[in-house]
């Protein structure tokens, strides 16, 4: 019965303090994770500064798997240089890793399938597994592909723009930071459809992939009056120096990260996206014990957090309306 209820725990995503787990004696698996733009120092280590990298290491330890024992964890980066995406993924084919965590990027989980369909692939929250053609359903995935997903559709950014509206009625130019791929895909019509309706004109500006300053200086050209951060590799990568940027610039910035709002970013509305990661672990672990990926239903988020701080709308002389603050699951005083 132990067995039984540890085993729905993690496959419901629930998190608890998982119960011990010994691991076949002799065996040593190897689990890679690639990302996209993060240095590799903040990759290193038993407790890695990478919030993302730290929280799955953690996760894996405490279901068993302990690097040096029974765990090789091969850390990879292409800081921010998409075409070194296939020489990463080769070198992990010629390992002969038993799986890879990748990054949230269309063009890595193309090198990584291009490459390799037999080796298991666990997606950092994928949004478009499906649309993208990674996998035939989100419960029934099929093929080496499986993962959580961190939204529930491109709607998501739509529902944050709308409550970014409401947090900042005067909002007329908004600029859309992130990679310009996104901007050209279907992902970007939900919320380019909502800005319409709301009285937004959204004007794209290409996420430097290693200098958010750069980005900036482009943002200030536009004159605007507010800034979307799309979530992406790039963003999570300068989560702070985006936080930092948006106040020094003074525009109100809505973000998909909570560490953005931290930074100094006005608010975000999105899944526990560390709570997500856990989930990340919980996959590897299966996979491991013998369960087929594309078995793996890709779990979407039940809840999305409200993350406000209020310093930083003193600071730009914004008043929240009570209304929303009483829908905020977290306030930054």
């Amino acid at each position: 019965m132990i067995a039984r209820r540890a085993f729905l725990i993690a496959a419901g995503g629930l998190v608890v303090a998982p119960l011990a787990r010994a691991q076949p004696a002799g065996r040593a698996y190897r689990v890679a994770i690639v990302l996209a733009v993060s240095p590799p120092a903040e990759m290193a280590g038993p407790d890695p500064i990478h919030p993302i990298t730290r929280v799955i290491l953690h996760e894996l330890r405490s279901l068993g798997y302990v690097e040096g024992r029974n765990l090789v964890f091969e850390r990879r980066t292409a800081e921010g240089n998409p075409a070194r995406y296939p020489e990463i993924i080769a070198e992990l084919v010629r390992l002969k890793a038993d799986v890879i965590i990748l990054a949230p990027s269309l063009d890595l989980i193309r090198a990584a399938q291009s490459a390799t369909r037999s080796i298991p692939l666990v997606l950092m929250g994928y949004r478009r597994a499906v649309e993208d053609g990674f996998a035939a359903s989100l419960a029934r995935p099929g093929g080496n592909v499986t993962g959580p997903v961190t939204g529930t559709g491109s709607d998501n950014d739509a529902k944050r723009l709308q409550v970014f509206k409401e947090m900042v009625p005067g909002l007329r130019r908004v600029a859309y930071l992130a990679p310009k791929v996104y901007w050209d895909d279907p992902e970007s019509q939900p919320v380019r459809q909502a800005a319409k309706m709301l009285g937004i004109e959204l004007l794209p500006v290409d996420h430097h992939p290693t200098d958010p300053q750069v980005s900036f200086a482009a943002i200030a050209q536009l004159r605007v009056d507010g800034l979307f951060v799309a979530p992406s590799p790039a963003n999570y990568a300068h989560r702070e120096s985006t936080g930092r940027l948006a106040i020094a610039a003074r525009l109100p910035a809505s973000v998909s990260l909570p560490s953005i709002v931290e930074a100094g970013a006005l608010m975000s509305y999105a899944p526990d996206l560390l709570e997500v990661q856990r989930k990340v672990a919980h996959y590897v672990d299966r996979i491991l014990k013998g369960a087929k990926p594309g078995a793996l239903p890709m779990e979407q988020p039940t809840r999305f957090e409200l993350v406000i701080n209020l310093k930083t709308a003193r600071a730009l002389g914004i008043t929240i309306p009570q209304t929303i603050l009483l829908r905020a699951d977290k306030v930054i005083e």
